[in-house]
């Protein structure tokens, strides 16, 4: 037993030294390290130091939300004549838009108007973003709020445009297209 272990001890010896290379010339791995040696060293600035993080418990878990109303918020439409949402203001969405629906109202702009006498229709010029002119009248739509022209004066056009009021429901608004 003891001359087994002396055995595998002695052939051990030289396999575990064999992979040892000794090497007499290293005067290249000398001129190395003087030459790294010479080289400015770079001054690493520390590291900085971390505030301590105080922890906060929330104790206002059980009193009501800030985001939720004291009390129930009922809106009436300007008539007075009930809830806004139940108004009857609402757009047609299925009457055909005309063209200058397709254009903001910013976009477009009055050059002009004429005014027929024998009948008393007095028709708008609107110049559009294209610098095409269109001829609209009273009854006519513009915008892309469903701006309906309800008067054309000498130098303005009056629309009353349906928009939504943010609560589900619709309200009318008035705007103006006025002569460059």
């Amino acid at each position: 037993m003891i001359r087994n272990k002396i055995l595998h001890f002695l052939i051990l010896i030289p396999l575990s030294l064999s992979g040892c290379v000794w090497i007499d010339d290293v005067s290249d791995l000398r001129s190395f390290v003087a030459q790294e040696k010479q080289k400015k060293t770079v001054r690493i600035d520390p590291l900085p130091e971390f505030k301590p993080y105080h922890s906060f418990v929330y104790e206002g878990a059980s009193l009501r939300s800030p985001f939720k109303p004291l009390v129930a918020i009922v809106l009436y439409d300007d008539t007075g004549t009930g809830e806004i949402g139940e108004s009857g203001v609402k757009p047609d969405k299925e009457r055909e838009k005309t063209y200058l629906e397709t254009f903001p109202l910013d976009n477009l702009a009055m050059v002009g108007s004429i005014n027929m006498n024998t009948n008393g229709v007095r028709w708008a010029l609107i110049r559009d973003k294209k610098g095409e002119v269109h001829r609209v009248s009273a009854g006519d739509y513009m915008g892309l709020d469903y701006g309906k022209v309800i008067a054309v004066n000498s130098d303005n056009v009056e629309l009353l445009e349906i928009v939504t009021n943010g609560r589900g429901g619709w309200m009318k608004r008035p705007r103006s297209v006025v002569m460059d």
